[in-house]
């Protein structure tokens, strides 16, 4: 039996999120449907995590077990051929039999990605939140280091989050500009249902100066989620990377 693990890319629009549902359009279950149809076997794809509808992603993992004898790297090739142009296999090798997607993570790096021109943009407008105002992205870039190290992140959680912990571990918070976008990275142990568009709302609000960056700790110690900021839409959210 091999453990073969791939890297994905997808565009998250018009999929009802990665997880597989019955009667609902989903990545997981259209990457099984090929791999059994090229395999001849029940395929069971584990991924590093779910990602919501709308949500893309640039690198989620994904392994699964299998006893077909095709090489890894013809896999990626055979895999594509029969997925929809939106979900792309970067790669696949294989790995050792005790490598699991989710298990295995040591940390998962999210980008959400603001387009503040006046007009928008047509052809990325599925990959990013348009917000046509000047956002002060200094006061941001200090609010978000408030995020970075352990906190219980109560405040920045859905309801309907089944995480029995709410408490996480952000490696990594930054907020830059490169001309008319401005991306807010967060690199993590975990994150919750949610949790990232909550802290880019609520970093959103620092940049509308609705906020002090100071009072962002505040909103983390409160742990009262009608504290935080709005949950921005998902289509501005990018799984970027997954290390293990």
């Amino acid at each position: 039996m091999r453990n073969i693990k791939l890297i994905i890319e997808y565009d998250g629009k018009g999929f009802n999120g990665w997880q597989k549902q019955p009667n609902k359009l989903n990545i997981q279950g259209e990457i099984e449907k090929a791999i059994s149809e090229i395999t001849g076997e029940e395929i069971s794809l584990i991924a590093s995590g779910r990602t919501d509808a709308g949500v893309n992603s640039l690198g989620q993992t994904a392994n699964f077990k299998t006893n077909s004898k095709i090489p890894a790297d013809k896999l990626a090739f055979a895999i594509n051929a029969k997925l929809k142009k939106s979900i792309r296999i970067k790669s696949a090798e294989e790995v050792d039999e005790r490598f699991h997607s989710r298990y295995s993570v040591k940390s998962k790096k999210y980008r959400y990605t603001i387009n503040v021109s006046t007009h928008g943009s047509a052809i990325f407008r599925d990959m990013e939140y348009h917000f046509p105002f000047k956002l002060n992205v200094e006061k941001m870039q200090k609010s978000a280091h408030f995020f970075e190290g352990e906190h219980d992140f109560k405040a920045f959680k859905a309801s309907g989050t089944s995480s029995k912990s709410s408490v996480r571990t952000i490696y990594k918070a930054e907020v830059y500009q490169k001309e008319d976008r401005v991306y807010i990275e967060l690199t993590g142990n975990g994150f919750l249902y949610n949790m990232v568009r909550i802290i880019a709302g609520t970093l959103l609000d620092v940049g509308m100066e609705k906020i002090e960056p100071e009072e962002v700790l505040n909103i983390i110690e409160s742990k009262n989620r009608m504290n935080a900021g709005k949950t921005l839409p998902a289509k501005g959210l990018c799984l970027v990377e997954v290390t293990y």
